[in-house]
């Protein structure tokens, strides 16, 4: 059974989802994929790893780092599960490239190249965004592409962060920020 309980973000609502194991889900109101893997009977319901996940969003929000990890429940393929278990591992104010992440997944699966495209894809999957941070991953030329929620959004949560967002890049607006 999964349970659901609404967190009300700077950012916009956001819903969140948890089973006995762990967060299962994070996703803005609307977004691409939203509630992809939610169990069609759930329950709305403030579970203790709810309640410890709106708590790391506040302690994020406010523009610093938490400093405790929630118990995580990953629902997808296990191509997908290995990538997001990379997101995990990047520091918070930090970014790395598709391609860094494919770099890394090669070496992990021994393999001489992985394609930074099938790595998009997981990536734009990821049921648990902000916790698994999926929005400090940035083309390789340090553009801002494939966030969910936004690329909005994600310019929002990297200046959070603290992030230099004047080193980015937008490819549809031409520009740097």
């Amino acid at each position: 059974m999964q349970y659901t309980s609404k967190y009300n973000s700077p950012l916009g609502e956001i819903l969140l989802s948890a089973d006995e194991i762990g967060l299962t889900g994070l996703w803005f109101k609307n977004q691409k994929y939203y509630a992809l893997y939610l169990d069609k009977n759930n329950e709305e319901k403030e579970t203790s790893i709810i309640r410890d996940a709106k708590k790391w969003l506040d302690i994020y929000f406010s523009g610093k780092e938490p400093n405790f990890k929630l118990p995580l429940h990953f629902i997808g393929t296990e191509f997908q599960k290995k990538v997001w278990e990379i997101l995990l591992n990047i520091p918070y104010g930090t970014i790395l490239t598709y391609g860094d992440i494919a770099n890394i997944l090669a070496k992990r699966e021994c393999l001489k190249r992985m394609s930074a495209q099938a790595v998009g894809g997981a990536i734009g999957h990821n049921q648990i965004s902000i916790i698994v941070p999926c929005h400090r991953v940035v083309g390789t030329n340090k553009s801002l592409t494939g966030y969910a929620g936004g690329i909005e959004r994600k310019i929002k949560l990297l200046e959070i962060e603290k992030v230099d967002i004047n080193e980015l890049y937008i490819p549809n607006k031409g520009t740097a920020l």
